[in-house]
C-alpha cells in the first residue's frame, strides 16, 4: 500500500510541475518574449568599402505586423529607440501592417515613422504583408508621407563624398512583381552596392550581381523555437535562410546576407527564442 501510495503522490507531483512549468512558458512567449527588443551590431568589411564610406552605420528593422499583437503605442518607442542608436541610413524591409483589410487606424503611422531620423536617408520595400489585404496603395502613400524611399525593381545612389553607395530594393516574391534585371541595370561593380529583399531565399536568385550585402525579413526568425528541433515553422523563401549572417557561396562578388527576426508577430501571439530585434551595421574600409 505505501508503495502504491508514493506513486501517486509523485505522479501528482509531476503533473503539477508539468502544469507550472507549461504556464510559465506560455506566459514568457506569449507576454515576455515578444516585448524584449535586442540590438544586433554587425561590422560589414569589404573592398567595396571607400574611405569615404567607412564608419557608415545602417540600421534595418522588419516585420512590424502591426494589429492586434503590435501597437501604435509600441512603434512609437521602437522609433525612439531607433534614434537613440543614432544611425546613418535607415532601412525596412516590408510587411508593416499584418492585415491592411482590418487595421482601422492607418492614419495614425505616417506622423510615427516620420519621426525616425537618419541623414543619408530612409528606404523601404515591399514585404507580402503589405502587398495583400488591398494594401498595396495604402502602403506606398504611408511611406511617402513617412519620408521614407520605396524601392520597387529600382536603385538609389547616395553619394557620399567621392563616393557612392548603391541601394537596390526588389519588389516582393510572393505577391508582388519582381524584376531582378530591370532592378540591376547599370549597378557598378566596384562600388558597395546594398540589396533590400523581403524574402531572404532569393539569395541564390540575385548573386550572379555585384551585391556586397543582402538585408531581408519575412522569416521572423522562426517566431517559436524548440531546443533541439528548431523553427515549428518559416514561410515559403525563408526556409533555407532562416535568421543572422550567412556568406553567399558561389556569388559574383563576396556577399553577405542578413536575415533580420524582425519586430511584430502574424498567425500566432507567440514568440519564444526568437527575441525581436533591430540590426545595425557597420562599414568598414578592408584595411581599416
Amino acid at each position: 500500500m505505501k508503495y502504491v501510495y508514493k506513486r501517486s503522490a509523485f505522479i501528482k507531483i509531476l503533473l503539477i510541475l508539468m502544469i507550472l512549468v507549461s504556464g510559465t512558458l506560455y506566459y514568457y512567449a506569449r507576454h515576455i518574449e515578444p516585448n524584449l527588443l535586442h540590438v544586433r551590431y554587425q561590422t560589414i568589411r569589404s573592398s567595396s568599402v571607400t574611405k569615404d564610406l567607412d564608419g557608415i552605420r545602417i540600421l534595418q528593422f522588419s516585420d512590424l505586423h502591426l494589429g492586434p499583437f503590435y501597437s501604435l503605442a509600441e512603434l512609437k518607442q521602437l522609433v525612439k529607440r531607433i534614434n537613440e542608436l543614432h544611425p546613418d541610413l535607415v532601412v525596412f524591409t516590408g510587411d508593416l501592417v499584418d492585415n491592411f483589410a482590418q487595421y482601422p487606424t492607418q492614419g495614425s503611422i505616417a506622423p510615427i515613422l516620420k519621426q525616425i531620423q537618419a541623414p543619408l536617408g530612409k528606404y523601404a520595400v515591399y514585404g507580402n504583408h503589405d502587398q495583400g489585404g488591398g494594401g498595396k496603395q495604402i502602403y506606398r502613400r504611408l511611406l511617402a508621407d513617412s519620408n521614407f524611399v520605396l524601392l520597387v525593381n529600382e536603385q538609389n545612389r547616395i553619394r557620399i563624398q567621392q563616393s557612392e553607395l548603391t541601394i537596390v530594393g526588389l519588389d516582393d516574391f510572393l505577391l508582388g512583381s519582381p524584376n531582378i534585371k530591370k532592378a540591376f541595370q547599370h549597378v557598378p561593380e566596384d562600388g558597395f552596392t546594398l540589396l533590400l529583399a523581403h524574402e531572404p531565399d532569393i539569395a541564390d536568385r540575385v548573386r550572379t550581381y555585384p551585391i556586397d550585402l543582402q538585408l531581408s525579413g519575412h522569416s521572423h526568425g522562426g517566431q517559436v523555437r524548440l531546443p533541439w528541433f528548431g523553427s515549428l515553422y518559416t514561410p515559403p523563401l525563408a526556409r533555407k535562410y532562416r535568421e543572422g549572417l550567412y556568406r553567399i557561396v558561389g556569388a559574383r562578388k563576396p556577399m553577405t546576407l542578413y536575415v533580420n527576426r524582425g519586430i511584430g508577430i502574424t498567425r500566432l501571439p507567440f514568440r519564444f527564442s526568437s527575441v525581436p530585434e533591430l540590426a545595425v551595421f557597420t562599414l568598414q574600409h578592408e584595411a581599416s
